[in-house]
């Protein structure tokens, strides 16, 4: 059968991946299963982010939710994580946001919250799968029991007020630069930080639906890196276009990746006691430095697979209430069900003020060891080849030898993209920037094929 779901959601190239036919199913598919055998007509709440295709994707994929008999609750543009709060808020029987978060404006993506605003779990992906690939006849509702679609922009507040409620201490006076991506966060970030009373300056919230990301926000950080020491900034926050992460620069223009963020955060809670058995839960990815920091403090580290669904699912397993990913995810347990970059921005803005220290100083808490990321180019068929092959295997044993224990060596199919991105991390830089660049031009060279990505279409 054909693989839909990636880490996170279905997504590709809007109107040619991801058609408004497959959207119209995933809706049939989704309500099904998501709603199962309810007593009730079932209420799915629909986000969206800000990019051009979102209007045709939102009509097909409502169309099959109402088709099924689900009624929609249209809440517009809004970031992923405040659809997961209004899901469980207002107990939805499940959550959508269309978006390909980080993704540049011709991809869009569709994914799932359950009735408890969590990313579903593989088994409930595959039933949706088995749904849209089949030829079983979904039942379609008539009369009285076709669903409608009701807007709901009001409830954005809610969220507001909750991000609003999070900030434990005045932040009133601190000097901010915000970059909104042109995203999910364009509105409701301003609003936010405007109530705290924070003296801030956004950029990039002028959305026209083909500039998400567009050489802004989390994933383009140079120019802001500039700005935020230019401007005479305390701290600068950078979202991505769903806004379910964030990325941070300090007053003298460092970046302030997922992993340090998730070291200030566990040493603020752990002081705090609010860290559940002092566990930290991150990916295979973060830094070995985090590792350290973590040692060093009497914290204990659980790592999963890439992909912030695998942290929020160890820390369901296990009740712990910290995790995340260097990309900028960041999970808070009892807050909210995702990684949230406006709340996570309020927490730190918060730690930073409590501390009565510069963000330089908050942040200097651990020693990253050189870590380098290479994409290799190559079509999602071909991805699971690539570690049976002969000359690839070969490589990576003789990296790993002469690291000796003192670095890593990972190589890891990207869920959402046509590539393969190879990590290395060791104390010697330039020996791992050359063997980085080195084995992705080998994968490319076995298995490599001009794909669509590659080309930008």
């Amino acid at each position: 059968m054909r693989k839909l779901f990636g880490t996170d959601g279905v997504r590709g190239v809007a109107n040619r991946e991801l058609t408004s036919d497959l959207a119209f199913k995933l809706g049939q598919a989704a309500a099904y299963v998501l709603a199962g055998e309810l007593e009730h007509k079932p209420k799915i709440m629909v986000g969206t982010d800000t990019r051009i295709s979102c209007d045709m994707l939102e009509c097909a994929l409502n169309a099959g939710l109402c088709s099924v008999g689900a009624d929609v609750i249209s809440l517009g543009v809004i970031p992923t994580p405040g659809v997961a709060y209004l899901t469980a808020k207002y107990k939805a029987d499940a959550g959508i946001v269309i978006s390909a978060s980080h993704n540049s404006f011709e991809f869009n993506g569709i994914k799932f919250f359950d009735s408890d605003a969590y990313k579903l779990p593989d088994e409930l992906e595959v039933k949706i799968e088995e749904f849209v690939f089949s030829d079983v006849k979904l039942p379609h509702k008539t009369g009285h029991n076709i669903g409608r679609i009701i807007k709901k922009p009001e409830y954005i507040r809610d969220y507001v007020n909750f991000l609003i409620s999070q900030s434990d201490f005045n932040i009133e006076g601190m000097k901010i630069l915000i970059d909104c991506a042109n995203g999910a966060a364009y509105s409701i970030a301003p609003m936010v930080f405007s109530k705290l009373g924070a003296c801030f300056t956004v950029i990039n919230a002028s959305p026209d639906g083909i500039n998400i990301n567009d050489n802004c926000g989390s994933t383009h950080i140079e120019g802001f890196r500039k700005q935020v020491t230019e401007g005479g900034f305390d701290i600068g926050f950078a979202y991505d276009g769903d806004a379910d992460r964030v990325i941070a620069v300090s007053e003298e223009g460092a970046v302030i990746d997922g992993d340090r963020m998730l070291g200030v955060l566990a040493l603020d809670m752990k002081n705090k006691g609010t860290l559940n058995n002092n566990f930290l839960v991150i990916t295979i990815m973060s830094n070995m430095g985090l590792d350290k920091l973590a040692a060093d403090n009497g914290i204990f580290v659980v790592k999963t697979k890439v992909g912030d669904r695998y942290v929020i699912e160890e820390m369901r397993k296990n009740g712990y209430s910290l995790g995340g990913e260097q990309s900028g995810h960041v999970i808070i347990s009892g807050c909210n069900t995702t990684g949230d970059g406006v709340l996570t921005s309020v927490k730190l803005a918060s730690i930073i003020i409590q501390n009565k220290k510069k963000a330089s100083e908050i942040f200097n808490v651990m020693e990253n060891y050189p870590q380098v990321t290479v994409n290799a180019a190559v079509d999602n068929n071909n991805k699971p080849k690539i570690m049976d092959d002969t000359d690839i295997k070969l490589m990576i044993e003789n990296i790993e030898s002469k690291f000796n224990g003192e670095g890593r060596l990972l190589i890891r199919p990207s869920g959402t993209e046509p590539v393969v991105r190879v990590m290395m991390e060791g104390k010697d830089s330039e020996y791992i920037k050359v063997k980085a660049k080195e084995m992705a031009e080998l994968i490319e060279e076995r298995f490599g094929e001009e794909s669509n990505y590659s080309k930008g279409k």
